[in-house]
């Protein structure tokens, strides 16, 4: 009797494994499907689906682990390049959050500048693509006024693309680390992908050391996973008269070698996923 009990539970415990593998591959194949439904998406502008074979959104974001029910928060968002594929990925079971630039700052110097005029552009074009897009929504995220992304514990993923460079600069990027953790869930993601500097460079260059961005956030508490070099660029020199704007999207030098810096391409990039604990 014993021996078939412990059969019978042996069995029952196989047969628990199993279903809890067929749950999970079944969610990860979903969220294949999805990732792939948004990127191919005739929503999507041609100029910025151009740019996958330099930003390999697909790997990218598969690295980062983001799933279709997820809560996630871009951080300036820019022109939107991630949020043509995040906000679609995300409408139908999960939330996309856009850390948009302040559309209405005090100063009236700043009223009609490119962080106001970017930001109330971006917002038009999440209200207009309304039905495509779901509850997609933005925050208010301009340090050093804004730092606070949502509520505490309230993210599955909070991700940057590009922009540890601008808070450097201004000093702001060890708040910003130290925000970004207290919005996340415990195990939620913290995904950078950023121009990576040689050592010694200055962040005025646009490129970062990935040495340096471990150490702040694992000092804002997170825990480093791991690196992907799926966006990296070994054509890159980081030595140019215009720092990384002198490569393509940007091409600062306008005609000025244009053919040599898109034969290098963008930029070389990290690519860092981290939890918090």
């Amino acid at each position: 009797m014993k021996k078939k009990i412990v059969a019978a539970s042996i069995l029952l415990a196989s047969t628990c494994s199993l279903s809890l593998l067929s749950t999970a591959a079944n969610a990860h194949n979903h969220g294949n499907t999805a990732l792939e439904a948004a990127l191919t998406s005739d929503f999507r502008q041609a100029k910025n689906s151009a740019r996958d074979e330099y930003r390999h959104p697909q790997q990218t974001l598969t690295f980062f682990e983001i799933k279709p029910t997820d809560t996630v928060i871009e951080l300036w968002p820019g022109g939107g390049w991630y949020a043509e594929i995040l906000a679609p990925y995300l409408a139908s079971e999960g939330h996309y959050v856009a850390g948009n630039f302040d559309t209405n700052p005090s100063d009236e110097k700043l009223k009609n500048g490119y962080r106001a005029k970017s930001g109330k552009k971006f917002e038009a074009w999440l209200s207009y693509n309304k039905q495509k897009l779901g509850a997609a929504s933005t925050v208010t995220f301009d340090p050093p006024s804004y730092y606070v992304m949502g509520k505490d514990n309230s993210a599955d993923a909070v991700l940057t693309f590009r922009n540890l460079h601008n808070w450097a600069m201004k000093g702001y990027l060890e708040p910003v680390f130290a925000s970004a953790y207290k919005v996340l869930k415990p195990g939620g993601t913290f995904g950078i992908v950023e121009h990576r500097a040689n050592p010694g460079m200055d962040a005025k260059t646009g490129y970062m050391d990935q040495t340096e961005m471990v150490k702040l956030a694992e000092k804002a508490g997170f825990t480093f996973v791991a690196s992907s070099e799926v966006n990296a660029n070994a054509k890159d020199t980081k030595d140019y008269p215009k720092g990384v704007w002198t490569l393509p999207p940007r091409l600062a030098l306008e005609d000025q070698d244009k053919q040599k810096y898109l034969d290098i391409g963008e930029s070389d990039r990290m690519t860092l996923k981290f939890i918090k604990k």
